[in-house]
């Protein structure tokens, strides 16, 4: 397999939202909510103090520009009220009232500036990555993309070839629907074009405006969660066939794996008010399926030298910190402890999705790792399905 990469360049969401803000919020929002006595416990259980955002909580709770009256329509209600016996002076006081009702905010509202805001970020850590290769946007074959929160088409693949200016013989390779295994899996399949031709140069982006998945209207529990992990992040990285200078990481093998029939468990879907991300209780379960998988494909893979391989650094993004406990409690116990420090460190900031496997590798990077050292990735998504990717630090 051999693909080497170069370290990634990471942006985070410039504006902070502290989660004493969102639990303010969200409390005045829905006090009488089933789980409103228990918030601040909920809140705490996270981790997580402060993440970082694209565009600030202001713009998640703003109402939209129109008012609520233009769901049925001024002449509509209207006659409604008029067939109700309502006199004039009654009707036109009635719609007054109603027009100042604002609306919430329309998909296109929402999702518009973010959107704008995942290019920005995306070009911001391409050109970051492409600096820290060595590298002009010229000596670029093939640009690998991925955004899920934030559906468009031409989408981020055809927005980064026009700011980067790119060939017009790059290969364009844009992955909307990875989510959150797209750190592994876009360097898995980097990996694979870098095989086929050594000289070929690839361009991994990812960009994640996932802040767009807070619908302030939602009352469930699993909105309020949602809430509360979620960070908008960039990260991008250079994948070559040949070692260059600046190449940290070797790469030598990829694992793929899906769990059956699991597909309702997490997924995206858009309302009249946006994006929702959806989670059912039974997801971290099949998550660790295939965890318990990926421990099964190391152990066949050294299983001539069982006793003394391990992985000196794990990183892994497998959603939640319940799946990072049961990884420490299921590996084996002849590894050395600290494995997932690097991950834990990460969620401390927020859940990044796809873009959280660059932002851990980033941490181990600037922590120091001896050449030598053998590291893990690991990332799942919804589906479910996973992908980890084993190899050496150069």
């Amino acid at each position: 397999m051999a693909a080497y990469l170069c370290p990634p360049a990471v942006i985070h969401g410039e504006h902070a939202v502290e989660t004493s803000r969102i639990v303010a919020e969200v409390r005045d929002r829905h006090p009488h909510a089933a789980w409103a006595p228990r918030i601040d416990g909920i809140a705490a259980s996270t981790g997580i103090e402060t993440r970082g955002w694209m565009l600030p909580l202001e713009t998640a709770v703003a109402p939209g520009d129109g008012s609520g009256l233009q769901t049925v329509g001024i002449g509509t209600a209207q006659e409604a009220l008029a067939r109700d016996g309502f006199t004039q002076q009654d009707v036109d006081r009635v719609i007054a009232a109603l027009d100042a009702i604002p609306a919430p905010q329309t998909v296109q509202e929402r999702t518009a500036p973010a959107w704008e805001a995942v290019q920005s970020y995306g070009e911001r850590a391409a050109r970051g990555a492409l600096q820290i290769a060595g590298l002009d946007a010229s000596d670029i074959d093939c640009l690998i993309t991925s955004h899920s929160t934030t559906p468009a088409l031409p989408g981020l693949d055809i927005a980064l070839a026009n700011k980067l200016a790119l060939r017009d013989d790059v290969m364009l390779l844009p992955a909307t629907q990875w989510a959150c295994v797209a750190g592994t899996r876009s360097l898995a399949l980097a990996a694979d074009l870098v095989a086929a031709d050594p000289d070929r140069v690839v361009l991994v982006v990812i960009a994640e405006a996932l802040s767009t998945t807070y619908q302030p209207a939602d009352d469930t529990l699993e909105s309020l969660i949602v809430r509360l992990l979620f960070a908008d992040t960039a990260v991008a990285a250079v994948v070559t066939g040949r070692r260059r200078r600046e190449s940290v990481l070797r790469l030598d093998a990829a694992w793929h794996h899906t769990v059956p029939d699991t597909q309702d468990l997490h997924c995206l879907e858009t309302r009249a008010d946006g994006t929702h991300f959806v989670m059912d209780r039974r997801g971290p379960r099949a998550v660790q399926e295939t965890v318990t998988a990926m421990w099964e494909w190391l152990r066949v893979r050294y299983q001539d030298d069982p006793d003394s391989w391990h992985p000196d650094v794990l990183l892994a993004h497998p959603g939640g910190t319940r799946v990072l406990e049961y990884m420490e409690q299921t590996m084996p116990d002849a590894w050395p402890s600290g494995l997932l420090d690097y991950s834990r460190d990460s969620y401390t900031s927020g859940n990044r999705g796809g873009a959280a496997v660059f932002d851990i590798l980033r941490r181990a990077h600037d922590a120091g790792q001896k050449s030598g050292s053998r590291a893990v990735l690991y990332a799942a998504a919804p589906g479910l399905t996973a992908t980890a990717l084993e190899g050496e630090w150069l």
